[in-house]
């Protein structure tokens, strides 16, 4: 039977080492927590409406359903051209006749960044951020202030999305406790125009909303420095806040840029369109794969490290090691399938938005919305457990 070492616990090595056991292989998955953390639906944590077990799967009952091996340890060292990889524990795996890696992304590190949280860090600084905010509605009023960085090496690496949905969600649940009036809420981005890559329309809906929802803007100019009281600005101007949400952009994993993997400027590895890691030198191995948020996509100025996206090329890399044992060609590609697709959630409706080559779009799905995104949450969960069936594509 061949083995496959899939590294990394999140929506991309999960997705790889379903499909991989499915084709019969041996499947042995690192992760280095023991539990899958729903990202797309941990904004609700801050807010009360959701619960932090409500966006974890234990990755224990995923083993036991899908039948692959599960190692909770973190990557420490990987060693390409010699297919072998250090934990954190000490232990070498090596041997196997894949690899696929699925660490995610390291973050970038802006001087003060630890006096903020982030609703796409650690699943840890969900909890912390609902403290925090608990603690500003007892005190009766604030300044907090949401925001997300770029990196200039790398467009794709920007996570903005759940960045605005926690502002409409804590702007909805000030609402209801009647208390909105008391609290300032500003977002800033360094770019002059963020969210441009949802497209012109969503761009205009989402620069009415701010206005409509009486939340401050603040764009264009680049981070300084955070400290626990302000943001300051490249130009020294700044931001009064008591508490800063800010998620920074995505960095090429510290682990990879110690290692012999081919990277571009960024940091993310560089792979083809199959998915299959790209080495110059002829003599490295063929058969490592790197998908989601660790991997360097291509493709349009748009393009968006998604979940969906990290789903697609986990069932194309499979699809690709099973092509490569067969002896057949018939490759999958991935920027075929590259799009923006999420449900922008505000606590009381949410926006469907979409974007390809060829089409931008934004429609406004007042309260149906928000419950079709906490549908989608359920049904994820439910079927990566095989507790209900799995709609194609999804």
């Amino acid at each position: 039977m061949k083995s496959v070492l899939v590294l990394g616990g999140g929506f991309a090595g999960i997705e790889a080492a379903i499909y991989l056991k499915k084709a019969n292989y041996n499947v042995t998955l690192v992760s280095d927590r023991d539990y899958l953390f729903i990202y797309p639906t941990s904004i609700w944590i801050p807010t009360g409406n959701a619960k932090f077990s409500d966006i974890c799967i234990d990755l224990n009952e995923l083993k036991n359903v899908h039948n692959f091996n599960l190692i909770v340890d973190g990557v420490q060292t990987i060693d390409a051209k010699n297919n072998s990889y250090t934990l954190k524990s000490g232990k070498t795996l090596e041997g196997f006749s894949h690899v696929v890696l699925a660490m995610g992304a390291s973050k970038m590190k802006h001087k003060g960044i630890e006096n903020t949280l982030s609703i796409c860090g650690t699943p840890e600084q969900s909890l912390q951020i609902r403290d925090k905010l608990d603690e500003l509605i007892k005190k009766g009023s604030a300044k907090i202030c949401f925001g997300f960085g770029g990196n200039p090496k790398d467009t794709s690496a920007v996570r903005g999305g759940p960045g605005f949905e926690l502002l409409f969600n804590v702007h909805n649940m000030l609402k209801k406790k009647g208390i909105r009036n008391n609290f300032e809420l500003t977002f800033f981005a360094p770019m002059p125009e963020p969210g441009k890559r949802l497209g012109p329309k969503a761009l205009k809906m989402m620069d009415s909303f701010f206005k409509e929802l009486n939340i401050k803007q603040h764009y264009g100019k680049k981070i300084k420095e955070f400290k626990g009281d302000s943001i300051i600005f490249e130009d020294d101007s700044f931001l009064e806040s008591d508490f800063t949400m800010f998620i920074a952009a995505g960095d090429g994993h510290d682990v990879v840029k110690d290692s012999d993997l081919p990277t571009n400027e960024a940091g993310f590895i560089s792979i083809d369109d199959n998915c299959r890691v790209i080495f110059e030198d002829s003599n490295m191995p063929k058969n490592i794969y790197a998908i989601g948020d660790i991997a360097a996509l291509q493709g349009a100025d748009w393009r968006a490290k998604q979940g969906h996206i990290a789903e697609v090329m986990a069932r194309n890399a499979a699809f690709n090691i099973i092509q490569t044992d067969k002896g057949l060609s018939d490759f999958k590609g991935y920027q075929e399938h590259l799009n923006i697709l999420c449900v922008m959630d505000s606590g009381n409706g949410a926006s469907f938005i979409y974007r390809d080559s060829t089409k931008a779009m934004m429609i406004p799905l007042p309260i149906v919305g928000h419950w079709l995104k906490r549908a989608w949450g359920k049904y994820y969960k439910l079927s990566k457990l095989n507790k209900t069936p799995r709609i194609p594509g999804m």
